[in-house]
């Protein structure tokens, strides 16, 4: 995971995984991924054991680092959040030989490297808004004419950063599609803008193919078009609607052959708009507003898969 000492427990869904993997009586390890190596084949990592409390003032503790090898675990939880760069690729290849070797690793690796968060949507286009994805400036221009409305969105980034709100009539288009698009070496994704944003961004979490229930909708500030919860978004609480759970059960089975067992839907209006799989979030939010215990969930399955 990220390093523990950064991060913020009121809404850390790892966090919460942690308590509740302590509180079922495993013991915890603690990796962050500069301390992950490979040897003749073997996969290794720098671990701390820890612990963890519910307490903002002083929430972990961390034994003396030892070298140890990775098949000694039953189950390891890769939470790190993008960007997924060539660093990251490599940590799920290191990660793969441990899977090789008996370890459950959540989520996939593999599945990790083929579904990028931005473009794994683009299997289900049933649930999704007209979306282009290209290089090409001028194709990304004429899509933005089309619509006279879109988002243009970076491939490797998350938390709404880099993400532009762009009109057919913006002066600065052609700005803003060279720089995410860095002068057309990168793809870019355009997809036309879903005015119901202004009702929230849902994230909807899946374990094992199943949604839980509920869903927690990133309203967007009067001050920025973005519902992130990072960018100045409120969180609401909402029971999932037909149409949510139609599009869950369209993607979900598909996540759960890829080996995807904890996914988080963004769904805004009718539509999905990006599938997270490297380290979604809500878990605390969702448990406080209706009396849940989703990491409970997630352990049940596990424990399932390992039994």
């Amino acid at each position: 995971m990220d390093p523990i000492e950064r991060i913020h427990i009121k809404k850390d869904s790892s966090f919460a995984m942690l308590l509740e993997a302590q509180a079922r009586g495993h013991s915890l390890s603690y990796f962050t991924d500069r301390s992950l190596s490979l040897r003749n084949g073997r996969a290794f990592g720098l671990e701390r054991t820890l612990s963890v409390r519910d307490d903002a003032a002083n929430w972990f503790s961390l034994g003396a680092p030892s070298r140890v090898e990775l098949d000694q675990f039953d189950v390891i939880l890769m939470r790190k959040d993008p960007p997924f760069d060539t660093q990251f690729l490599y940590d799920t290849m290191v990660l793969e030989m441990a899977e090789a070797r008996g370890v459950l690793v959540v989520n996939k690796p593999q599945a990790l490297r083929d579904a990028n968060e931005k473009l794994f949507s683009a299997w289900f286009p049933q649930c999704c808004p007209d979306v282009l994805v290209s290089r090409d400036l001028e194709e990304l221009r004429d899509f933005v004419f089309h619509h006279g409305d879109t988002v243009i969105k970076p491939l490797d980034s998350m938390g709404g950063n880099s993400i532009f709100r762009a009109r057919s009539d913006d002066l600065n288009l052609n700005v803003i599609l060279e720089t995410v698009g860095r002068n057309g070496q990168a793809l870019t994704m355009a997809q036309r803008y879903l005015p119901e944003i202004l009702d929230g961004d849902k994230r909807i979490l899946l374990i094992n193919g199943e949604p839980v229930p509920y869903a927690l909708a990133r309203i967007p500030s009067s001050a920025d078009f973005r519902g992130n919860l990072a960018k100045g978004g409120r969180g609401e609480a909402r029971t999932l609607t037909d149409r949510d759970r139609w599009l869950c059960a369209e993607i979900g089975p598909e996540l759960k052959r890829r080996g995807m067992i904890f996914v988080g839907l963004d769904v805004i209006g009718n539509f999905v708009t990006e599938i997270n799989v490297t380290s979604p979030t809500c878990i605390r939010e969702l448990d406080q507003a209706y009396g849940l215990n989703i990491a409970g969930q997630l352990f049940d399955v596990l424990e399932g898969l390992r039994a």
